[in-house]
C-alpha cells in the first residue's frame, strides 16, 4: 500500500489524498460501504463500480464464523471467492465480538465467545485475527483492539487502551504477509488524554495507517467531534487516518473537516431497506403516502441511474409491495448519493474551498432533513441493530 496527501485545505484539516492498492487506487477521503458476509447487501460488484466505490469492507467475525477463512483461502481469497475487483478492507472482528458474541470473555491472551449464530465456542487471539485476516487476502487488515461501549467505568476503558496497546504489538509482531497493509486502532473512550496516549503508543510500534475506533457506541456528535479534536493531531501526517463505523453526511463533512481520510458504515444499505433516501436537500422517506403519485426522481440533482429512470412513485409502489427490487434500487441510489458526496468534498478541497463546501451543505438541508448534528448514538443503535444483516 503506498499512500500521498497531495493538498491540505488552509482552514480545516481537511485533506486530500491518494490511497494505492495491488487492487487499484482509491482517491481520499473515501466512504467504504460494508460486506459483512462478502457482498453489500443486495448489490453486485457491477453496481459498486458503476457508483464510483472502490474500497469495500469486509467483516472478519462474520467470515470466520461462516464459511471460514479457510474455505475463502481455498477458493483464492476474497477478491475471487467475491468477485469484487477493487480494494478491500477487513476489520479484525473485535467491535462484533463486544456486540454480537455470547458470554464474551476478554483476557490479555485474547477473547473467548460463544457464536451468535450457533453458540459454539471459539478463542481468538491478536495472532489468530492476523491469522484470519491473510487467509481472506484483504489489501487492509486491522489489528485486534477492544471496544468499550459507553457509558464506561474510567478503570474500564484505561484498561481497554493497555490491552489494545498489547494486541497491537502482538498482532505487528505476528503478521507474515508483506502485501497486507496493517492499521493499529486507537481507543481510548471520551478520554482525550488516554486518546493522546494510545495514539503515542501505537505510533512507537509503527503501523501502515491509523483508526480510530470505540466512536459511535453512544456517544452524541459534539462528543465525538472533540475526541477527535484530541486524537487525530497526534497520528502521522503521511499515514491514513480512518474513523470506524460513522457515515451520517454530517458526520462524514465534521470527520473530513478534521483530516479523516477513510470512514466505513452500514447507512447507505440498511436505510435503503428501510426506504430512508438520501438527497442534496435532505432525507426523502420513500415509504411516506405523499410520494405515492409523485413523478419526480427521488433528486434532480443526482446523477444515479435509479434517478434516471425511475420515479418515486414507482420506489413508493415497489416499497410497500415488498419486492425486493426497493432495496436494491434504493440502496444503489443511497451508495452512489455517498459517493458522489465524497468526489464533491475531494473537488472542495482541491481548490481550496472546503469550508464553502460546507456551509453549502449545512445550508442546503430541507425541514425534511434530519438533524445536521444527529447524534452518534443514533447512528450507533442503528449499527448494533443491523450489523449481523447488512
Amino acid at each position: 500500500m503506498e499512500f500521498s496527501v497531495r493538498n491540505t485545505d488552509s482552514v480545516t484539516g481537511a485533506r486530500l489524498g491518494l490511497l494505492s492498492t495491488a487492487h487499484g487506487q482509491v482517491e481520499t477521503p473515501a466512504f467504504m460501504p460494508v460486506g459483512t458476509l462478502g457482498p453489500v447487501k443486495g448489490i453486485d460488484p457491477q453496481d459498486l463500480e458503476q457508483v464510483g466505490v472502490r474500497l469495500v469492507l469486509n467483516n472478519a467475525y462474520h467470515l470466520y464464523i461462516r464459511p471460514g477463512h479457510k474455505v475463502v483461502a481455498d477458493m483464492g481469497g476474497l477478491h475471487r471467492f467475491t468477485g469484487w475487483p477493487g480494494s478491500i478492507l477487513t476489520d479484525s472482528g473485535g467491535f462484533q465480538i463486544f456486540s454480537l458474541a455470547k458470554l464474551c470473555r476478554v483476557t490479555d491472551d485474547g477473547v473467548g465467545f460463544q457464536s451468535h449464530l450457533d453458540g459454539s465456542t471459539h478463542f481468538i487471539t491478536p495472532e489468530g485475527a492476523i491469522e484470519i485476516q491473510e487467509a481472506l487476502g484483504a489489501d487492509i487488515i486491522m489489528a485486534l483492539d477492544q471496544c468499550v461501549g459507553l457509558p464506561a467505568s474510567p478503570d474500564g476503558v484505561r484498561d481497554a487502551v493497555r490491552r489494545t496497546t498489547l494486541w497491537a504489538k502482538r498482532c505487528h509482531a505476528a503478521r507474515r504477509r508483506s502485501d497486507q497493509a496493517l492499521f493499529g486502532i486507537v481507543q481510548g473512550g471520551l478520554d482525550r488524554s488516554l486518546r493522546v496516549d494510545s495514539a503515542r503508543e501505537l505510533k512507537e510500534i509503527g503501523f501502515d495507517g491509523y483508526a480510530v475506533g470505540g466512536l459511535s457506541v453512544g456517544e452524541r456528535a459534539d462528543e465525538m467531534y472533540a475526541t477527535l479534536d484530541a486524537t487525530v493531531p497526534e497520528l502521522p501526517v503521511l499515514r491514513p487516518r480512518y474513523l470506524m463505523g460513522v457515515g451520517m453526511p454530517a458526520n462524514l463533512v465534521e470527520g473530513v473537516a478534521r483530516g479523516i481520510d477513510l470512514f466505513d458504515c452500514v447507512v447507505p444499505s440498511r436505510h435503503g431497506r428501510t426506504g430512508w433516501l438520501f438527497t442534496s436537500s435532505g432525507r426523502v422517506l420513500i415509504k411516506q403516502a405523499r410520494y405515492r403519485l409523485d413523478e419526480q426522481p427521488v433528486d434532480g440533482a443526482c446523477g444515479c441511474p435509479v434517478c434516471a429512470r425511475y420515479s418515486r412513485a414507482y420506489l413508493h409502489h415497489l416499497y410497500h409491495v415488498k419486492e425486493m427490487l426497493a432495496s436494491r434500487l434504493n440502496t444503489i441510489h443511497n451508495l452512489w448519493y455517498f459517493s458522489d458526496f465524497m468526489r464533491r468534498m475531494r473537488e472542495a478541497i482541491a481548490v481550496g474551498a472546503f469550508s464553502v463546501f460546507r456551509e453549502n451543505f449545512y445550508r442546503a438541508q430541507s425541514q425534511d432533513a434530519p438533524d445536521v448534528a444527529v447524534s452518534a448514538s443514533r447512528e450507533a443503535e442503528t449499527f448494533q441493530r443491523t450489523v449481523h444483516d447488512v
